[in-house]
């Protein structure tokens, strides 16, 4: 990772600003500060307030300790919501997903939806996503020069979500809507208008989709959903419509800034990407490794104490949140020889890019394949392809829990 141009003032009195763009830039220089100097931080986003761990053996801990809870309703003793802030009644639905409970709710609706993310059903997805891949590759054939994100990064696992929810092609247009809503508009200053206006729009369709899949069901998630049971418990329809949002979400938003991120990490070692063309057998290890090394997920969902916890002699009072940051966790030299070396051979490789304990990652065995189809067909393709400007210049969203480019402008030959 490039050192940072100008001084950082490290500080372990003073908040964090995590949706600042200073942070969301030097971030890496920060999580190298944090894991020696200040394991437990206090931190801000927005207005919220909220601790974060840095350290490995402390984010596994907090992601696994009874004493920590993803429902702040039931942490705080408020009420049964899970949710940290107040979101309009017509929307809530969409936000209650299995992400932000506890077993034994959140095993339940797990268990719902297992079946569709078997190593059986994702292998099943490899000649669609090899397709999908050559075909937009296809497209470009006539450029000089992409930006990566809309034009390869993001169609890829869009797409497939979509044809994994049953999307027809009608309904296409409505559904990388709300694609775009999801991808763009929780964040800065479009959040509010995203909450009051745009996501009504989403869940409009949603419903919609929904309840076509109910009168004409098809050899898709979503109908399988709708009929699914655990011990003859079905979803309800407000868990259905939280589901299809969870779905959507995370089927595309990892991927996408997975395969951006991690073309900026091969072009920025150009040995290790020569090893992976002399050695495409280590292409596995080597999208592991791109998961560890830059990968796009660096906070988990806010845990919260459901007693006063004290860690590193920081006391996390009850009802606090906290945020395990995953980014520098998978940087702790404690956990990782020499982490801050792109090494696409690492065996042990033991990181924490999609999580751990109960909430673990449903979704990472479609994510690598999709990675490793995208990014060895691009290389395959294309090898002489490269950043169009210096990597200082690329910007990073200042997304709190996300390292995501804003753009990924390359040259392609």
């Amino acid at each position: 990772m490039a050192a940072t141009t100008a001084p950082l003032e490290f500080d372990a009195t003073r908040p964090i600003k995590m949706s600042s763009a200073d942070f969301s830039t030097h971030k890496y220089d920060w999580y190298r500060w944090m894991l020696e100097e200040a394991p437990v931080m206090p931190a801000k986003i927005s207005v919220m307030k909220l601790s974060v761990v840095s350290r490995y053996d402390d984010c596994r801990m907090v992601l696994t300790d009874d004493r920590f809870i993803r429902n702040r309703g039931k942490a705080t003793g408020k009420g049964t919501s899970p949710l940290p802030f107040f979101v309009p009644k017509g929307i809530a639905a969409i936000a209650r997903s299995m992400i932000l409970e506890d077993d034994p709710e959140h095993r339940r609706l797990r268990n719902l939806v297992n079946k569709a993310f078997t190593p059986r059903a994702i292998a099943s997805l490899s000649d669609r996503i090899e397709s999908l891949s050559g075909d937009l590759l296809d497209g470009v054939v006539k450029k000089s020069a992409i930006d990566l994100l809309p034009e390869y990064a993001l169609p890829i696992p869009s797409r497939v979500i979509a044809e994994m929810v049953g999307v027809s092609d009608d309904e296409m247009h409505e559904f990388q809507n709300s694609v775009r809503i999801l991808s763009t508009g929780l964040t800065g200053l479009s959040i509010a208008k995203t909450l009051v206006w745009d996501l009504r729009i989403a869940s409009k369709f949603m419903r919609k989709m929904i309840e076509a899949k109910r009168q004409n069901p098809g050899d898709d998630i979503l109908s399988a959903l709708i009929h699914a049971e655990e011990d003859g418990d079905r979803l309800k329809d407000q868990e259905l419509l939280a589901m299809v949002f969870l779905l959507i979400l995370a089927g595309f938003e990892t991927t996408t800034h997975l395969v951006s991120n991690s073309v900026r990490t091969l072009l920025e070692h150009p040995e290790q990407l020569e090893r992976l063309r002399a050695q495409p057998e280590l292409w596995d290890s080597a999208v592991e490794e791109l998961v560890r090394f830059r990968g796009p997920v660096h906070g988990t969902k806010l845990q919260y104490a459901t007693e006063d916890v004290e860690i590193h002699g920081v006391i996390i009072k009850k009802g606090s949140p906290v945020m395990p940051i995953l980014g520098a966790a998978n940087h702790d030299p404690r956990a990782f020889d020499k982490p801050e070396v792109f090494d696409i051979s690492r065996t042990p490789n033991h990181h924490l890019g999609f999580g751990f304990g109960n909430h673990f990652c449903l979704g990472r065995q479609l994510a690598l394949m999709e990675t490793k189809v995208a990014l060895k067909n691009l290389f395959d393709r294309y090898p002489n392809v490269r950043l169009a400007v210096p990597p200082d210049e690329l910007k990073i969203m200042a997304m709190p829990g996300w390292h995501r480019h804003v753009s990924m402008p390359v040259l392609l030959d």
